[in-house]
């Protein structure tokens, strides 16, 4: 799997219309707040044109995508950290994800409510992030009583604990996301799964004529994004929608007459991809091609582990060739005979399209 994406934002902002779009699911997307209660989950295959590239020079039988996983979870609104709107519900399904693609509404349309009943994208983030910050506020208040309580007995890592428990309670106190920090309190950020620790890009729902430069709303976004080094991906959900409703080789066409190279989810797990540090690597034979994800700086036994454990824990050598080599040349014996293919051992650190094929004792 590619990753797990946490779809959130307010009530009415696009999300569960968005998230259809992404992964065609059906799921409810009313034009009333909370019409999504249960978080609603979707896998769907992460978009690259090389694969299909390579099934064709190996002639596999089949191909296989690496996947996205999308968590729909509900509006959040103010008060969620205490409760309101079934936020402490919410708020849990959004610490099993890996990232947070927080939705904001970028568009007027008398016909569409808005929760807060005005179009103000950076007043809807700071809901959401005060929400997000009580939350993880509350979690360390409990780590710290319980790291308090283990320190009296004087043990040096516990007394140690409770002071690195106590520099992140102050940190979110101050209105610090966890995602700042570094070293000790970092790792202990992530022990305790808090939800401000996790990377988050921004998704600007704008209306089918996207407004450029004439929509206030996009701009006061693209600079908060920019102050924030936040990553930011303009989309419009409803034009997503009826792009997904559409035949695979209609799709095409309907993108070019908007003016667009590619969907939405291409766009979105670029980013989520580069937010998350991670990569793509490919196998390709008469069986299958394949796509696998792991994380930026894995060496080739841990990109071996990924097919199987057992490749990891009998690694001997990986057969690797770049992409572009590889289809350059024509395809695998092509390019060996160009003296493309090399052969790497466990110290190799796996780049992005490595074409490989992993050598292991049984």
């Amino acid at each position: 799997m590619g990753f797990k994406c946490g779809v959130t934002g307010l009530p009415n902002v696009g999300k569960s219309t968005l998230f259809n779009a992404l992964t065609s699911a059906g799921v409810a997307a009313e034009n009333y707040p909370f019409c999504t209660i249960d978080p609603n989950v979707g896998v769907v295959p992460v978009p690259d044109r090389r694969l299909e590239t390579l099934a064709a020079l190996a002639s596999s039988a089949k191909t296989v995508a690496t996947t996205l996983e999308f968590v729909d979870i509900a509006g959040l609104v103010a008060g969620a950290s205490k409760g309101e709107g079934l936020g402490n519900l919410f708020l849990s399904h959004i610490r099993d994800t890996d990232a947070i693609a927080h939705v904001v509404r970028c568009f007027e349309h008398d016909d569409v409510t808005h929760v807060a009943g005005r179009i103000d994208p950076l007043s809807d983030i700071a809901t959401i992030d005060t929400e997000l910050l009580l939350a993880d506020l509350e979690t360390a208040e409990r780590a710290l009583q319980k790291a308090a309580k283990a320190a009296k007995s004087g043990g040096k890592e516990a007394v140690e604990k409770r002071c690195v428990v106590e520099r992140l309670r102050d940190h979110l106190g101050a209105g610090g996301e966890a995602r700042k920090l570094d070293g000790a309190t970092a790792a202990c950020a992530r022990e305790l799964r808090l939800v401000t620790a996790k990377p988050v890009m921004l998704i600007a729902n704008v209306d089918e004529d996207g407004g450029g430069e004439n929509n206030p709303h996009l701009g006061a976004l693209h600079d908060y994004a920019a102050a924030h080094e936040l990553p930011l991906v303009e989309v419009c959900a409803r034009f997503e929608a009826e792009l997904a409703g559409l035949e695979q080789d209609e799709r095409g066409e309907f993108l070019r007459e908007a003016g667009l190279e590619e969907p939405g989810l291409s766009r979105i797990t670029r980013t989520g991809y580069r937010l998350l540090n991670l990569l793509t690597f490919f196998t390709a034979g008469p069986k299958e091609a394949r796509a696998w994800t792991v994380p930026c700086g894995a060496t080739a036994p841990q990109a071996a582990g990924r097919i199987h454990t057992d490749f990891e824990k009998g690694f001997i050598r990986a057969e690797v060739v770049a992409y572009d080599d590889y289809v350059g040349c024509g395809g695998d014996q092509q390019a060996r005979d160009a003296g493309k293919w090399r052969l790497e051992g466990k110290e190799y650190v796996m780049q992005e399209g490595d074409v490989v094929h992993f050598r292991f004792n049984a």
